[in-house]
Parts: structure tokens; sequence; C-alpha cells
């Protein structure tokens, strides 16, 4: 059915709304696609629903192209599979929790790791059965602290989840590269930009992971990329060797007056050397246990991909009531020498290598210490990359100096492992005719985000411009003028449709052929087709929405043209 503008619930906006801080939030509203219904919750609006039922069409027709069988999870879940695997307590506030008459404890699902777990092991009982690939587009719930950026941080939003099972190791590798071939097809088909980068499995577990990214400034991830190689990553799993250091003999500890210098630029000040030769050391509590994260003093802690690295422990920053009672941790003046390995865990970062040298805090109130030798003087516990990533940081591949963006997780894979099979003991009878241990994957992509992603990347000064793959419409056809203009853009709007393209008309009454214009740009069809001044002759205007190019056709060429697609 031809969709008429005249019947349709569809208002557009002038102006931006208030609140509206990125493209996509500005556009999807004022292009009538979306409208807020409070913090975080969203109502799709006709057009906004074609646009994301698009997205879920293709990302269906690629799942079903490597196998994938479609379900349907509850979005209601009882609590107790999420106590077993630990999340129920780790997910902390972001969980959606509730009771039902009965006191019973539910909550709305954030993700299905466990459910499907508890499906296949209900399900399949022998090797036969495997490998099997489950997949959802559903509903999910996370209770953001604070949601923004309009769809593309909600507190519930649609998001693609699929789920591997494999008997072994070497299925799931492959089971992994089959989502990872589907997820490129199906961001090259939406017409995204992207990058695939290393990422950090953190709470979710497993041995593999990589997001797909879609480089916008309104990303809230960062990554980097590297001009002479192809390697790329998100800052959070940038990683950097521990460098090998010429040994040689340094001199003796030596203790410094150091009066009020507990920061390290006044430290650098005081002493006249660079921050870079400074050790600093920053105390964490890890499960409540005192940590000291130890990294040059030029550089600062990332402290999301420290608790990336340590996840599913819980990492938060010391606070005043944490050094009472210890008289051996002095506030500002801390040092790992003689305290490492006794009076806290010391990570350091990569660059903390043995055999280097730093001034650091002498565990004395107004007191530093030059030529603390990492090795010789204090012994390092784990070493983790935990500093934020910075322009020209040398590349773990190549040693070129990295680039960084911005950009919007659209997509996460994932080689869970036995995690979850592990939990629920998920077992099938194997070849050998004892249980077998399953092994897991776990893929995301997130639907609504994508619309948001894609409106960022696309759009002009105008209004939205989307790829025709998930626009609403294949044509906009702009009824300009009066009673005859009307006439023939519906004749020309129903012969397109009998034709199979998707139409949109705007055969609104009373409305100026100025604002119909606006709006089409706005709504962001890929091509608008004008039924004009010449309508009289049989000429139409045809425009291309995203280059702006014109041409007057005759009707019937017109029609042939755009039915060719």
């Amino acid at each position: 059915m031809v969709q008429r503008m005249s019947r349709m619930m569809l208002k557009t906006l002038r102006d931006d709304p208030a609140d509206a801080e990125t493209t996509s939030h500005k556009l999807l509203v004022r292009a009538g696609y979306v409208r807020r219904s409070s913090a975080g919750i969203w109502t799709w609006l006709p057009l906004g629903k074609k646009v994301l039922e698009n997205v879920s069409r293709v990302v269906r027709e690629e799942m079903d192209a490597i196998g994938g069988q479609e379900v349907l999870l509850p979005a209601l879940l009882p609590k107790e599979p999420y106590e077993a695997s630990g999340r129920w307590e780790e997910y902390g506030e972001l969980l959606f929790r509730l009771k039902d008459r009965k006191g019973a404890d539910y909550l709305l699902g954030p993700t299905h790791e466990e459910i499907f777990t508890l499906v296949v092991k209900d399900q399949c009982t022998s090797y036969k059965d495997l490998p099997v690939t489950l997949y959802q587009i559903q509903t999910k719930y996370r209770d953001e602290a604070r949601p923004r950026s309009g769809v593309l941080r909600g507190r519930e939003f649609q998001m693609k989840d699929s789920y591997s099972f494999d008997a072994d190791d070497e299925g799931l590798a492959a089971s992994y590269q089959l989502h990872r071939e589907a997820y490129t097809r199906i961001f090259e088909r939406l017409g995204l930009d992207y990058r695939i980068v290393s990422a950090v499995s953190g709470a979710m577990g497993g041995s593999a992971s990589e997001e797909f990214l879609a480089p916008a400034a309104a990303g809230e991830d960062t990554f980097v990329d590297c001009p002479a190689c192809d390697y790329a990553a998100n800052t959070e799993a940038v990683t950097v060797p521990v460098p090998v250091v010429e040994q040689v003999e340094h001199p003796a500890v030596e203790e410094l007056d150091t009066p009020d210098t507990p920061t390290i630029e006044t430290l650098a000040e005081h002493l006249g050397v660079a921050r870079s030769a400074t050790l600093k050391n920053l105390l964490v509590k890890v499960d409540g246990e005192i940590t000291a994260i130890g990294v040059p003093g030029d550089r600062e802690v990332d402290l999301g991909k420290l608790g990336e690295h340590l996840a599913p422990a819980v990492v938060e920053l010391v606070t005043a009531e944490d050094f009472t009672g210890r008289p051996d941790l002095v506030r500002g003046y801390v040092g790992p020498q003689g305290m490492a390995g006794t009076a806290f865990r010391y990570i350091a970062d990569p660059r903390i290598a043995p055999g280097t040298a730093w001034v650091t805090g002498a565990n004395k109130d107004g007191k530093h210490a030059r030529n603390v030798v990492s090795g010789r003087d204090f012994e390092v516990d784990a070493y983790l990359d935990v500093v934020v990533v910075e322009p020209g940081d040398p590349c773990p591949r190549c040693g070129t100096g990295l680039e960084i963006g911005r950009a919007i997780e659209i997509g996460h894979i994932f080689q869970l492992g036995r995690k979850y099979a592990d939990t629920f003991e998920l077992d099938v009878l194997g070849r050998e005719g004892k249980p077998v241990r399953v092994t897991m994957g776990s893929y995301g992509i997130g639907v609504s985000r994508a619309v948001a992603a894609l409106a960022e990347q696309t759009a002009d000064e105008q209004g939205l411009c989307w790829p025709r793959a998930i626009a609403p419409a294949d044509v906009h056809v702009v009824a300009a003028g009066k009673a005859q203009q009307t006439e023939l853009a519906l004749e020309v709007s129903e012969k397109l449709h009998s034709a199979g393209v998707r139409v949109l008309v705007d055969d609104r009454a009373g409305v100026s052929p100025g604002v119909k214009f606006t709006d089409a740009e706005l709504i962001g069809v890929p091509t608008i087709l004008v039924v004009g001044r010449r309508a009289g002759e049989g000429i139409v205007e045809l425009k291309d929405r995203r280059t702006g190019e014109r041409e007057e056709l005759a009707v019937d060429e017109a029609l042939a043209r755009l039915a060719k697609g």
C-alpha cells in the first residue's frame, strides 16, 4: 500500500528538542520517527518502526543464511539462573528487579546467556544435536544511570542476540567465524561505515572478543587505528609489551625532602624533573582489597580499562576512610618499595619494566625517593595495560603512532567458552559415549542503535539521508501544487507501488510546497520525485537526496527508471 502522508500519524518539528545533543537524537525526533516516553524510553512511530523493521529484516536474513534458528525468549526472567551465574549481583544497579505478588524475585532481561543455556540443556542431549545457533530480536532492559543521546543509550532497546553451541573448541572457532562474516555482510548491507576492533571480554568471560564500531562524533567508545597496518582495537584492549630495558647499575635509593608535593605536578616542579620520570601509584580497592596501580607520572589510569581487565571483580577508588588505621599508607607519598606484595598488591603498566628507575613516594609524609628500581627495590605482581591511550602511542603490531577516534558500538562477538556451560552443567553425550561439556559463543547486534548510528553517519544539514536498504520508502513523491499535481502524484505513486517500489507520497492539502520540500529533506528517503509546475506537461523532477542532483523527466521515463531500482 502507498503510504499517504495525509493519512499518516506524522508530525515533523522545525526546531531541535531542547535536551538533544546528538545529531541522531535531534533528527529522529524532528522527522517524526520517535518520541520520548520518559528518560531512556522511546516510542517508535510509524516511519521509525519501518526503519527498525528494515534493519531487523537484514539481520534475520543473514542470521538465517548461516543456519541460525530464531526463537523468542521471555523478557521477564526468574532470579535463580542469574543468581547461579553470579550476574544477579554483578549487574548491580543496571538490573531492573521486581517481585511478583507472591514475593518471588524477577528481572527484566539485559542479556540472555543463562536462559539460552538452559534451553539447549533441555533440548540437546547428544553431540549429534550440535552445532546449533539460536538467535532472537528482542527488547532488552538496563537501568542506565544517565540515559542520553536518544535511542543510542536508552533504558530499553532492541537487540539481536545469538548464541552458538558446539561440542569442541574447533567447532566454536568455526561458529565464531561464521558470525564474524555474517556481521560484515549485515553492516555492509545496512550501509554502515564500520571497523572491526579487538576488545576485552570483561564480565562476559571467554577467550576472544571483537567489537564492530561505527565511527561517529557522538560515539561513547574510543578506538585506535594504525595508519600503517591493519591493527585496530578498543582503547580498553590496546596492549603494550613489557619492554626489554638495558640493565645498568643504578645508584642506591636516595630519600628526598619534598614537602607539600602530594601530586605529580608539584613533585616534578619541586625536583625539576619530567613527569615521565616519576612513578604514580593510584590506590584502589579490588573486591575490597587495597591494590596499588603503578603508571608513569605523565600518564593517567583508565579506570574503565582497569575494571574490564579485573572483571568480574568490583574496582573502586579508595577514600579517606581507607587510610584510617593504616599508618603504612601515607596519602600522597605512597611508593612500592617495601610495600608491594605486603601492604598491597601491586599492578603496574608495562612501562614500569624491570630495570627502570623512578622517582616515587618514600612512604613518609613530605618525602619521596629517587633511583627506585623495578625488580631491584620492588616487584610487580601483575602487568596490565591500564593507562589512558594517547594519540601517537606506538602500535603494538608495527610501532607506528596510533590514531584515536570515537565510535558507536553496533556489534560485539565473544568466544564465551564454557563459562555458562559449567554453571549449568550443559553436557551432551560425546562420540566416545562419554559426557562432553558444550562450549558457547555469544554475539550481539544493537538493532535500534544501528538506526541511530546510520543517522549519525549519513545525515546532512537538511536532515536524515537513509541508505535505501533501511529507508522507510524508496521514493518520496511530493505533490507541489494544487489538485492537478496531487492527482498526478497519487497516480504516479500507485504505478510505482504496482512495480514493487515502496512509496511515501506527500498529498497533504493546505501545506505549502516549501514545507513539503523541507519535510522531504528532513525525512531522508533516498529519492524524491516532485510533481510540480510542469505536471500539466507530463514532466516531473527527480532528486537524489544524498547528492542533491536534479533531473526533469517525462512521467513514463521517470517511472521506468525508478521501477528498475
